[in-house]
């Protein structure tokens, strides 16, 4: 079993390497017209904010389409996580939604259409906000704010380089994202994709649980109001070379209380057998929507 998790985690990694990019000039004409609005709340309006992390499929590794860039409402927003002079973003700033929603040269992730369908769904006075700091490739341990170090110095050079768009560090990046968010609005859940690398590995719940309390302490957030969504692996009826780790990811809830499983069955995947292709992405963030919205509904006055 060991040997199998280790091959699972060098073709991961091998994909990274490799990897995916999305080529400066689509990303520059996805952008035409990206107005953006630092002053991002107006009187009577509320910000719903997100946060989201993960590895690549998080980050998003699929190529988004024209379909992905045109009618996005200005209600839908992403706060840079770092400075992206090609994009016209800075870091800590609120842009108009347009993908890429991670770094710069990323792909469509679960976030874009997540941040769709809510717009689509909630009352025009709200909007939606969206952070995302993953890295591809990584494990759950990356964002283990006690050993983020150790971890990343034993990790291969490619990771390293990720991590350094984030000065190293992050989940302090998520951090310090977060609570400038928090002058603007109100973190209404946590949004998680990852696990690929963890394949097999029965502690990442725990993990996991240790990454939340961090965030909901360092937050000052309460758990009650914050629920984490975590995303299946690709499945295997798609081909995934990971859905073995769906078994684990499926008792989260028994470890973390207001946490939710979100199914990735009928989500296409590509050929790597790791990665949704943008069709998939589109079908798991609107159903990471739709059991937030269920969420709210239960927990909204």
């Amino acid at each position: 079993m060991k040997l199998r998790t280790q091959i699972l985690f060098f073709l991961s990694a091998l994909v990274f390497i490799t990897g995916y990019s999305q080529s400066s000039e689509e990303i520059k004409q996805a952008q035409q017209n990206n107005e953006d609005d630092i002053s991002i709340v107006q009187e009577n309006e509320e910000l719903y904010v997100f946060l989201c992390f993960g590895q690549s499929n998080m980050e998003g590794n699929a190529r988004f389409e024209p379909q992905d860039t045109l009618d996005i409402s200005k209600r839908f927003r992403v706060m840079s996580t770092i400075d992206c002079p090609d994009l016209g973003r800075t870091k800590g700033n609120w842009y108009i939604a347009k993908p890429p929603l991670c770094r710069c040269y990323t792909g469509l992730t679960p976030a874009d259409y997540f941040g769709r369908t809510l717009v689509n769904s909630l009352p025009e006075h709200i909007k939606i906000g969206i952070i995302n700091v993953s890295v591809g490739g990584c494990k759950i341990e990356l964002f283990d704010k006690d050993n983020y170090a150790s971890y990343i110095e034993s990790s291969p050079g490619w990771l390293k380089n990720m991590a350094n768009e984030y000065d190293g560090n992050p989940y302090g990046r998520l951090v310090e994202m977060a609570k400038l968010a928090q002058k603007d609005g109100t973190i209404k859940g946590i949004l998680l994709h990852q696990g690929e690398s963890n394949t097999n590995d029965t502690l990442w719940t725990h993990k996991v649980k240790l990454v939340y309390y961090d965030l909901i302490a360092d937050l000052n957030l309460d758990p009650q109001d914050v629920p984490l969504l975590a995303g299946e692996m690709l499945s295997a009826g798609q081909g995934g070379k990971c859905a073995s780790m769906n078994s684990i990811i499926a008792t989260l809830p028994e470890q973390l209380p207001n946490s939710y499983v979100i199914p990735s069955d009928g989500c296409p995947g590509t050929p790597d057998g790791l990665h949704f292709t943008a069709e998939g992405y589109r079908i798991l963030g609107a159903r990471y929507a739709e059991e937030m919205l269920s969420i709210l509904k239960n927990i909204e006055p």
